[in-house]
């Protein structure tokens, strides 16, 4: 009897109920894997589209405080850029009225065509005259010659691309050959100008410049091409053109105009004073 009564009030397996307890316990663990797994699917996409969702919140709030910004920088911008021509204005004025007083007081101490030469010398002055005009480009088929080769066999540029050494050639020997003043695309030149490169580009007193480089170069036209021909930088140049399809063309002209420079800077020289002497 004591067998079917403990049948009776106990008609589950302890082990059962145990198990189906913690199987209620742990919650989702009771489900079947691939229930389980598109559960999880289902929360990360709902979580992805609450983060675009937020994120797309967020830049509808802060698109007009970036184009305000956009606009106070534009503005910023173009108000520089508006000083810095004024600036520049009364730089030119202040120049042309320093020239004046300068050739003023010269012409007092009589020394004023002495004042015209240095200034046309230096580049203080714009001036106008007969001289060459040369032409310098870059070869149609920039990158190797003909057989394939880089320019860098040749001790040149690697490319047909004229070359801040090219320009520096091609200046030394127009003044070598009597020129009194040249200029680069407009740039005039002085005794303290710079020419280099950035990358492919050459800059002329950290200005770019880009093709056809034009040098205007003021002095005898007719004695100053042919001596620039026959020097070894007209050689330099005309190897360039032979040899790597660099363009260039030089020509005589009557009337030339150059621009003063846009900044000249001034210095003195100080003798020298030798040891031990009082």
């Amino acid at each position: 009897m004591s067998l079917i009564t403990n049948v009776m009030d106990h008609s589950l397996d302890d082990g059962y109920a145990e198990a189906a307890a913690r199987k209620k316990a742990d919650g989702l663990a009771g489900l079947p894997r691939t229930l389980r797994a598109k559960l999880g699917l289902a929360a990360g996409l709902v979580l992805a589209a609450l983060v675009v969702t937020v994120g797309a919140a967020q830049a509808r709030v802060a698109a007009p405080v970036v184009a305000k910004e956009r606009e106070e920088l534009i503005d910023r911008i173009e108000g520089e850029t508006s000083a810095a021509d004024k600036l520049e204005e009364s730089v030119d004025e202040l120049r042309v009225d320093v020239d004046a007083r300068q050739r003023e007081a010269l012409s007092k101490s009589g020394d004023g065509d002495r004042s015209d030469v240095v200034g046309v010398l230096s580049g203080a002055v714009a001036v106008d005259g007969p001289g060459v005009k040369l032409v310098v480009n870059d070869a149609e088929d920039v990158g190797t010659d003909g057989d394939g080769q880089p320019r860098g066999t040749s001790g040149f540029s690697d490319t047909g691309r004229v070359r801040d050494r090219d320009m520096q050639r091609t200046v030394n020997g127009l003044w070598e050959s009597g020129a009194e003043a040249i200029s680069i695309n407009g740039q005039r030149l002085t005794a303290l100008s710079a020419i280099r490169a950035a990358g492919d580009a050459i800059l002329v007193d950290n200005r770019p410049l880009v093709p056809p480089y034009t040098v205007l170069a003021v002095g005898d036209g007719e004695r100053l091409s042919s001596r620039f021909q026959d020097s070894a930088d007209g050689l330099y140049l005309h190897a360039l053109q032979e040899n790597y399809g660099i363009r260039t063309a030089l020509s005589v002209a009557d009337d030339l105009e150059l621009p003063a420079a846009p900044s000249v800077i001034i210095r003195t020289a100080q003798p020298i004073t030798e040891k031990g002497t009082s």
